[in-house]
């Protein structure tokens, strides 16, 4: 049972702002017995507390997210932030250097599975890129 308090306000407010309904509304609609603490978790302590603390911005918060993920191996998880990342403002060419630089600290197949999860999400919402000139003004509403 998921537990409706100020914290859960807070988390499924973010996850509405960042991922829509389908990340928000949909999963926590979906929630059941086998993934009721999961989902508890993540609206409550992940998006109501943690994104909600004021030591770094939502961009800056979406930054970090995004090259964890490429860092632990989480191409599933690395587009679902992808996707929050844009939400939060991080452009384009800021994930890709992202997940460029993740080259030099996480290896190849880490930093190429950042980059196709990025290309997927890029191409989903209709976002082409044709040079870092076009990446850096490029901007999501």
């Amino acid at each position: 049972m998921v537990i409706r308090d100020e914290l859960y306000d807070a988390g499924i407010a973010q996850r509405r702002e960042m991922f829509g309904p389908e990340g928000a509304d949909q999963q926590v609609d979906n929630t059941n017995w086998l993934n009721d603490k999961v989902q508890d978790f993540v609206t409550r302590y992940c998006f109501g507390d943690i994104w909600q603390r004021s030591g770094l911005s939502l961009a800056d918060r979406s930054k970090v997210t995004f090259a964890m993920l490429i860092a632990a191996g989480k191409p599933h998880e690395t587009r679902i932030h992808a996707r929050g990342a844009l939400a939060n403002g991080v452009s384009p060419l800021e994930l890709r250097e992202i997940a460029v630089h993740a080259i030099l600290y996480c290896g190849i197949p880490a930093a190429v599975d950042g980059i196709q999860a990025l290309d997927e999400v890029l191409a989903e919402k209709g976002i082409t890129i044709e040079d870092e000139t076009d990446a850096a003004a490029t901007g999501v509403s």
